[in-house]
Formats: C-alpha cells, structure tokens, sequence
C-alpha cells in the first residue's frame, strides 16, 4: 500500500492511503501518529468504507513522517560512491544523525544561505514500523513499514570543516522526503530500484539499490544494538556515486536549479533550489 501525508484547508494536515486515483483520509495527523498506534492497519478496512476521498490530482502531498523521534543516515554505503570517494568498504556502518527540521516536502523549495558547495545525494529511506531494539536482521526486516525517496542535500564546506560530518548535514528544511512511503510487502530494494538523480533534467547520479554496502535489515539491526527505533523513525541508506563532490572539476548546484530524485516504484522528489552564500562564516 501506499501511505501519505496531505495538505487540507485550514493548515491541517491528515495521514491518507491511496487508492486508485484516490486518498482516504485515515484518523490520524500524518503516517509517523497513524502507524504509531500498534492497531492501525484494523481501521484500514472502515476508513476504505466511509473515509472521506480527494482525487490524486487534487491532493497535496507532505513529507509522510512530519516529526521522526530518530532520523539516523548511513554514509558510504554504495560500492560505487565508495570507489569515488576513494575509500576502503566498511566493516561497520559509518552513521550520523539528523533532526526532524532537516526534512521538507517532496515538492518543497530548498533554502540555503550561507553555503557555496550544496551537493545532491539521492537515497532510500527506511521507516520503521515496528519497535526494535537489539534486533537480529529477520526481526529488523520484519520491523520495516516502508520505504520513500529522500535527498540528503548538503552544504560540503560546513561538511569539511571537521571531521565530523553533522554541521553540513542538518541544515533545516533540507532533506526532502516522500513523496509517499510504500509498504514493505509491495517493494523490496534488496529485488534491486533504480534511484536516480537529475538536475534541470541532466542526470548526474543512477544506480540501483543491488549497490548497497548494507542493506535496509542490515541497517535496522545494526543501529538497534545501541539506541531503541520505534515507528515513525527514520533510516537512510546512503546515496549512490555521482555527487558534485567527486566530479572533476566539482559541481556544486546553483540557484534556481530543480533537483529530482526519483526512485523506481516509490516516487519522484522535485525541489528548486534557492542558495545564496552570502552570510557563510
């Protein structure tokens, strides 16, 4: 199934399931308060009955998960991102984190200012279902509610300046998600999607999640050995080679260029860029 958050009148927002070429409207706020409920799939049948339906093409799509308690990113997980950054293959996950104000909707415009090396990394995201905690890689996969598109667009001078990644990772309102999370039992990455990035309709990243260096359960598991995830939280996975990062000469984006991130069977990201350097420090 496909799960999403819609935009209604009045700045409310209500979670929603398509289908056809119809949402219903589910009681709940947004996916991350719908699944957060243990019973949410009983009211499924009911909502299908009675719910309230807005036409696709009339419907506006928010990020699915509006305030994830954990959003944890994985770095340097696809075989050919690793070769491009000229490093070895992990033994372990290399993580980092993110808070809820770094996401922004599918069709969102991304401000920046104060940078003036903002790269593009297209990646899978992972969204729990389930609660876990110091789990095995069949109970993470059995953890899994879905999957989305997101972009992890990042300011690569804030970046290098430590050795830590963070400060040029969770710049707010940034990391696009969405457009819908499709469930786990419709998809697999691990049957192999092609994820792709495009900057003004110019390809500059495809690959396919066959890539990956750790798969979602992989992730899952690995993470829930220190810190509990719960539904709602978020995992992405890494993104592909193709970064302005590693291009020669390197290619940063520019104002009012559109990024799109599109990932077979779950959807397309589309986000205009509004960057100004000016105030970087």
């Amino acid at each position: 199934m496909h799960l999403g958050t819609l935009s209604l009148p009045d700045n409310q927002t209500r979670a929603a399931l398509r289908e056809g070429d119809n949402w219903i409207l589910l009681e709940a706020a947004d996916v991350g308060a719908l699944v957060a409920n243990p019973d949410w799939r009983n009211g499924l049948d009911s909502a299908r009955a009675t719910g309230q339906r807005i036409a696709e093409d009339e419907a506006a799509l928010l990020t699915p998960i509006q305030r994830p308690a954990k959003i944890v990113c994985c770095g340097l997980n696809y075989h050919d991102h690793i070769i491009e950054a000229k490093r070895e293959i992990p033994t372990f996950p290399t993580l980092f984190a993110k808070f809820a104000d770094t996401l922004t909707d599918p069709d969102a415009d991304i401000t920046i200012t104060g940078s003036h090396k903002v790269d593009w990394e297209a990646e899978l995201a992972v969204v729990v279902g389930s609660s876990v905690q110091r789990a095995t890689p069949v109970e993470a996969a059995n953890a899994i509610l879905g999957y989305a598109a997101s972009n992890d667009v990042s300011a690569r001078d804030w970046q290098s300046r430590t050795l830590q990644w963070f400060q040029g990772k969770a710049w707010d309102n940034t990391t696009p998600l969405g457009p819908v999370i499709v469930t786990a039992d419709e998809i697999s990455p691990k049957d192999g999607l092609e994820i792709r990035a495009d900057i003004d309709g110019e390809v500059v990243q495809r690959s396919n999640t066959r890539e990956l260096v750790f798969d979602s359960a992989d992730l899952i598991s690995y993470v829930s050995q220190f810190t509990t995830l719960r539904p709602g939280d978020i995992v992405l996975t890494g993104t592909p080679g193709g970064v302005g990062l590693g291009m020669s000469p390197q290619r940063w984006l520019r104002d009012g260029e559109v990024l799109t991130t599109h990932i077979e069977g779950i959807g397309t990201l589309r986000n205009r860029m509004r960057l100004s350097a000016s105030e970087s420090t």
